[in-house]
């Protein structure tokens, strides 16, 4: 896969010369043609200025198909599985960090951990049920104020009617 390639391709696309891309990025021309002539790689940085500059996303630099590709699947994911239950991609992204930590773990301190972290969850769910299925108490100050209201009421109208 050469990107100096693809980003000369999609320039000659745009119809933008070198000197439009470096207006668009802020990058000089010199450094575009040394990317596009293979000298120079660029970071992922500078990949995302020069997407923003060509209005393309980011993946054409590096897939040659028509569309977006398809994301990979994990041997430890299912097909249907693919991180659907996370809310948000700073979830996704917090647990592919706990994996690569993992990883560095040897077999017996991952074990200590997942049966740690087994327990707490096992922990938590307990005392949710335990929350859960707790008796409701009665605030009892506001029972007192609820019962003694229409006494104090009622004083007041018989107050009214002996002056």
């Amino acid at each position: 896969m050469n990107i100096g390639e693809r980003l000369r391709r999609l320039r000659g696309l745009k119809m933008l010369s070198q000197g439009d891309i470096e207006k668009r990025t802020g990058l000089l021309r010199c450094y575009t043609s040394r990317v596009e002539n293979g000298v120079t790689v660029p970071s992922i940085r500078t990949l995302e200025k020069l997407a923003r500059a060509l209005e393309v996303p980011l993946y054409q630099f590096f897939f040659d198909r028509e569309g977006p590709p398809e994301p990979p699947i994990f041997p430890w994911q299912s097909s249907v599985e693919s991180h659907a239950w996370a809310k948000s991609a700073k979830v996704v992204r917090m647990l592919e960090r706990l994996g690569s930590l993992l990883s560095f773990m040897d077999d017996r301190h991952r074990r200590l951990l997942i049966s740690l972290a087994k327990k707490m969850a096992k922990d938590s769910h307990t005392q949710a049920g335990e929350i859960k299925n707790a008796p409701k108490l009665r605030d009892q100050t506001t029972s007192r104020r609820s019962r003694s209201l229409p006494s104090a009421v009622a004083g007041r109208k018989a107050r009214k009617r002996r002056s």
